[in-house]
């Protein structure tokens, strides 16, 4: 069975995280970690809780981003996941990962998951990119993170959000060797 980490911290985009959680769970193992602007988001978008969250997903373990002592913040354990995805990934902690900060268990993580060479996928929710902004996803990248802007293709031909946001979700999916069918695959040429 997969087993992945999902981290879900305080930008814009709540429901890539869902989603991702929801997928993930039918499929694998999943240790989740949700940041408390994360919550706070969650509930703005969504309207969820952080305690319905886990009612609603049983079987997903959850942590506190306080938990700095939780099994997932090992190295020893981390090499046994097939990756680490945070989504959404705000621009604080982008820039946290890209610069060797660690104050919270996400960042943790994330930094165990670059020196262990764990598959990081940081799902970045923000526009524009400020400099700043670039220069952490160039640092992060070459420190083995795969940055990936929150960016809907539509060769698909979305007629729903729902569309629009499976795109993204199946992107990040396919990241991590997920087999899915959120979205119609290019195919060249005509339809």
């Amino acid at each position: 069975m997969k087993r992945f980490v999902l981290c879900i911290t305080g930008a814009s985009g709540s429901i890539y995280g869902y989603r991702l959680l929801e997928e993930l769970s039918k499929r694998g193992s999943v240790d989740a970690v949700v940041s408390s602007a994360g919550a706070t988001v969650l509930k703005e978008e969504m309207d969820k809780t952080l305690k319905e969250l886990k009612a609603e997903f049983p079987e997903v373990n959850f942590y506190g981003e306080r938990e700095l002592t939780a099994p997932i913040a090992s190295g020893s354990v981390l090499t046994g996941y097939e990756a680490v995805l945070i989504a959404p990934c705000s621009m604080s902690t982008l820039a946290s990962v890209a610069n060797g900060v660690n104050i919270n268990l996400i960042h943790r993580i994330c930094e165990v998951a670059l020196k262990e060479r764990v598959k990081l996928v940081l799902l970045v929710r923000e526009m524009p990119y400020s400099r700043v902004h670039l220069e952490n996803m160039l640092r992060a990248t070459e420190a083995g993170a795969v940055v990936v802007p929150a960016s809907p293709g539509f060769y698909h031909r979305p007629g729903s959000m729902d569309d629009l946001i499976n795109f993204v979700v199946g992107k990040v999916l396919d990241l991590v060797g997920v087999e899915h069918d959120l979205y119609r695959r290019w195919k060249g040429g005509g339809r």
